[in-house]
């Protein structure tokens, strides 16, 4: 089997569930080595074990993305390893609180903030020097149509995607003619995970696509191959979009 990633470092957050865990074993599978970050040791154990069995290697950071100073010294051990990131997944994520506006708790919105929004801007500043010594530097960042659509009682977490877009797409035209990277969102839609079950508690599951299923999708825009930047992909509409630019 081919293994489009093989000898490439490929890093991703979030990566002990859901669409993480299963975007961590796919791009393992595509040969890459994985530093897989996550908050609880045990989890990373688990997934080390199927990276493991897959034939693949992995580099375990325990980590909770509101921990910037350890996003820092992640990049340092990278550095000092490596010397480069080939692939950059930033895929934790937190829900907040489902409120009315009016009623989120300050530490609620805070939080989401920290790390949908904060935590990505400093991954940027700590893997950028990295990404650049790569030879095809690629960087992906999970959003959500949430982004889009004002939905009543997920407030903190709609907002935090819209920042996290621009944020992105800031990113990557500030590198476009300057660098070798390339850089885009994902937006998965509705999928059988937790998260999705939090916020949709009535939902059927089984209505829902599986965490693999997405996870292949995103492989591509991981790749050299993959000459796209600064764009959105939508996994329900199976391509990527174009933002509406301001006239």
């Amino acid at each position: 089997m081919a293994k489009p990633l093989a000898d490439r470092v490929a890093l991703i957050t979030g990566a002990t569930r859901g669409i993480g865990y299963a975007l961590a074993l796919a791009l393992a599978r595509a040969g890459a080595h994985l530093v897989a970050v996550g908050r609880t040791q045990g989890a990373l154990e688990d997934l080390d074990d199927a990276v493991r069995a897959a034939g693949a290697t992995a580099t375990l950071a325990p980590l909770d993305m509101r921990d910037y100073a350890g996003i820092y010294r992640l990049a340092t051990a990278l550095d000092a390893r490596h010397q480069r990131l080939d692939v950059l997944v930033s895929n934790a994520a937190i829900l907040g609180q489902p409120s009315p506006l009016g009623h989120v708790e300050p530490q609620s919105w805070d939080e989401v903030m920290a790390v949908n929004v904060t935590a990505n801007w400093h991954l940027i500043r700590a893997m950028d020097p990295l990404l650049r010594r790569a030879e095809a530097g690629r960087a992906v960042f999970m959003t959500s149509g949430a982004a889009a659509h004002a939905r009543a009682y997920s407030g903190p977490y709609s907002v935090s995607k819209a920042a996290l877009n621009v944020l992105a797409r800031t990113y990557a035209a500030e590198i476009d003619t300057t660098t070798k990277i390339h850089v885009n969102l994902f937006n998965p839609g509705p999928t059988r995970t937790r998260m999705r079950a939090q916020l949709m508690p009535g939902e059927d599951p089984m209505t829902l696509p599986m965490p693999q299923d997405v996870a292949e999708t995103i492989v591509p825009l991981c790749l050299p191959s993959c000459s796209q930047t600064g764009k959105l992909y939508d996994f329900r509409a199976g391509k990527f979009l174009e933002f509406t630019q301001p006239a």
